[in-house]
């Protein structure tokens, strides 16, 4: 008797250890195809080198930090571009794999914040099958964002669903818009550049998000169209830019205002402000002009367009274009409906208001005195007030500025000497002209600084009476002490 209990109880242990050895085999099965699943999954560890803006022949400050990216094609990994930015050395480590690889950029697009890199030696990825792109998701649907966020090493899975789908700011700029999709599923450093899956497929890069008490769950996706439009422009091998109208534009609603323009009250065409005379629609459109139709799209008064069954911003149909492509427009003039076309391109003199990256900054020190080109980076590394550069900032573009001055040239900063005593003052001013020469670009300022023309090289500031005027017997000599004294290693740097 006592010998059929003991049995009894041995097969009873050895039933559930084998249970037990299937259950642990079931979990790292399990933990094995969700790896493979997730291989094409990676996370991006980036060595950046900060440019120094206040001392601009400074090598810059080092940084860096993570992200996360994934593979779209063989040897191709898609990431978002503030990941990588002002990069020095990439590496990107596998799923399970705690061995880094180094990788390059192939392609960056800060103006739609994608980037993509490529492996030195892609053989740990051979095998490994890249995503697939899925559609635009619907509103109301569950996605999933995986990465590798701050809180851990291994790799994270959040879910969320499709709350809102708008044209927005991409803050990695701040001044390009696209459209943009906002999901309630956690984003937060460390998901930059990963993919967001329904069904299986791709259908956006996690890319941006509100912190503290701003917002709550609001996080933000680059949708498929964004990235389908970056994948079709390199493929030719370079980055040609997002394109636009380059116009401004004001709701047409007010039925009174459309009986006056001869206008019939059906909710379509929208108010040219102002057309930017260098932009794409320049020449073409006039303020006042009435947008009625882009493509054969009609245009809603409030500036959206029906495309895919989805009311978008106008502006919409344009970012899918490229350079050189032409679109028709149809346009309300003088009582009277005219067919035109326009050939888009690229309109640059936008880009002063554009935080820069990858970029080293230029700059002239001329006895102590230093001259930068103004943009929004030495606008906020200087925390600059004068009343006359906010001007030229702010209405660059409203205000035609670029045309006379393509590049508005600061006085920022002066290393004590003294060769410039006194000249303090002077701080922070716009350079007119160099020695009666009129300054456009920081090449003006150079070229005129040396041509030995006189004793006295006279500096005429934007809005300021008294000149500065240095002694040209004495820059010599003092070039060289100050250069020592502040550790300026080269005087200028005019770009590549």
């Amino acid at each position: 008797m006592k010998s059929s209990i003991f049995s009894f109880i041995i097969t009873i242990l050895a039933w559930e250890l084998a249970t037990a050895e299937d259950k642990n085999e079931k979990e790292n099965t399990n933990q094995a195809n969700n790896s493979s699943r997730y291989e094409a999954v990676v996370r991006i560890e980036n060595s950046s080198l900060n440019p120094d803006y206040r001392s601009p022949w400074n090598t810059g400050r080092d940084s860096g930090g993570n992200g996360t990216g994934w593979l779209v094609g063989e040897n191709k990994f898609l990431t978002n571009a503030h990941v990588v930015s002002n990069s020095r050395i990439i590496y990107i480590k596998k799923v399970g794999d705690a061995k880094p690889y180094r990788a390059k950029i192939v392609h960056i697009a800060h103006d739609c914040d994608l980037a993509m890199l490529e492996l030195e030696d892609p053989s740990a990825f051979e095998g490994v099958s890249p995503f697939d792109i899925g559609k635009l998701p619907q509103l109301d649907t569950t996605v999933k964002v995986i990465g590798y966020p701050i809180g851990g090493e291994r790799i994270s899975i959040t879910s969320g669903v499709v709350s809102r789908i708008d044209f927005l700011s991409y803050s990695h700029t701040s001044v390009d818009l696209h459209l943009t999709i906002q999901i309630d599923a956690a984003i937060n450093p460390g998901n930059s550049g990963g993919p967001v899956i329904q069904n299986g497929k791709v259908v956006g890069v996690a890319f941006q998000g509100y912190s503290g008490n701003v917002a709550q769950n609001t996080g933000y996706m680059i949708p498929t169209p964004v990235i389908r439009r970056f994948l079709k422009d390199v493929e030719d091998g370079n980055y040609d830019h997002y394109v636009d109208l380059s116009m401004s534009d004001f709701p047409l609603i007010n039925p009174a205002q459309r009986k006056a323009l001869g206008l019939a009250n059906d909710g379509i065409g929208i108010m040219v402000a102002a057309a930017e005379e260098d932009g794409s629609a320049g020449g073409i459109l006039k303020t006042g002009d009435v947008l009625l139709a882009i493509d054969g799209r009609p245009v809603k008064s409030n500036g959206l367009i029906n495309y895919e069954g989805e009311d978008v911003n106008m502006n919409e149909i344009v970012e899918r274009k490229f350079a050189g492509d032409v679109i028709k427009l149809k346009i309300w003039r003088q009582n009277k409906s005219i067919d035109t076309k326009v050939t888009l391109k690229r309109f640059l003199p936008y880009l002063i208001a554009a935080k820069k990256y990858d970029e080293k900054p230029r700059y002239i020190m001329f006895s102590g005195l230093v001259f930068q080109p103004l943009d929004r980076n030495l606008m906020a590394a200087h925390g600059m007030k004068n009343l006359q550069v906010r001007y030229h900032f702010d209405s660059y573009v409203s205000a035609d500025i670029y045309k006379d001055r393509p590049e508005v040239i600061v006085l920022t900063s002066i290393l004590p000497d003294s060769i410039n005593s006194y000249f303090s003052n002077f701080k922070h001013s716009i350079v007119d002209e160099v020695n009666g020469v009129k300054v456009k670009t920081l090449k003006d300022v150079h070229d005129a600084l040396a041509k030995d023309n006189g004793d006295y090289i006279i500096i005429s500031l934007l809005g300021n009476g008294r000149p500065i005027v240095i002694e040209r017997a004495k820059v010599e000599s003092a070039q060289k002490r100050i250069q020592e004294k502040y550790n300026v290693i080269k005087d200028y740097y005019l770009g590549d």
